[in-house]
């Protein structure tokens, strides 16, 4: 199972917001679309960060509430671990338990082609195995 695979089930559309924006607009956007995770785009809609719940946690333990007023960009992680429409399930669920991550967004061509959640690894290896199952169910009582 691939990435495309994945995408072509969820749909490859991904939120994303400016670096410059505030930790409270990012957080608004993550309650009002229930997600939990931004892929911070810059120019021509290039990755430049990724800022999940976590960030912002971490923000207002370490400043207080002033953190809300933070640019995005002080936060976010820069350093953004992406993957390939051809990656594999398996790859992509070892990047991220390595990595301790739960979101990778997807690039093709130096585009944002979506994001893949830990969710959604783990929903399709879950399918995975359920497939598995039954085919051997099947061929023991064949």
């Amino acid at each position: 199972m691939t990435v495309k695979a994945i995408l072509s089930h969820k749909g490859s559309d991904v939120i994303t917001i400016d670096p410059a924006a505030d930790l409270a607009a990012a957080a608004r956007v993550l309650v009002e679309r229930n997600i939990g995770a931004l892929v911070v785009t810059g120019v021509d809609n290039c990755v430049v960060g990724i800022l999940s719940e976590r960030h912002i946690v971490r923000a207002i333990a370490e400043r207080g509430a002033k953190a809300l007023d933070v640019p995005i960009a002080e936060v976010m992680t820069r350093k953004v671990v992406t993957c390939g429409i051809d990656e594999t399930v398996i790859e992509i669920m070892a990047v991220m338990t390595e990595g301790k991550f739960r979101y990778i967004p997807v690039v093709e061509h130096g585009r944002l082609d979506g994001i893949v959640s830990i969710g959604d690894v783990v929903k399709w290896r879950l399918n995975d195995m359920k497939q598995e199952s039954v085919a051997l169910r099947e061929y023991i009582t064949a």
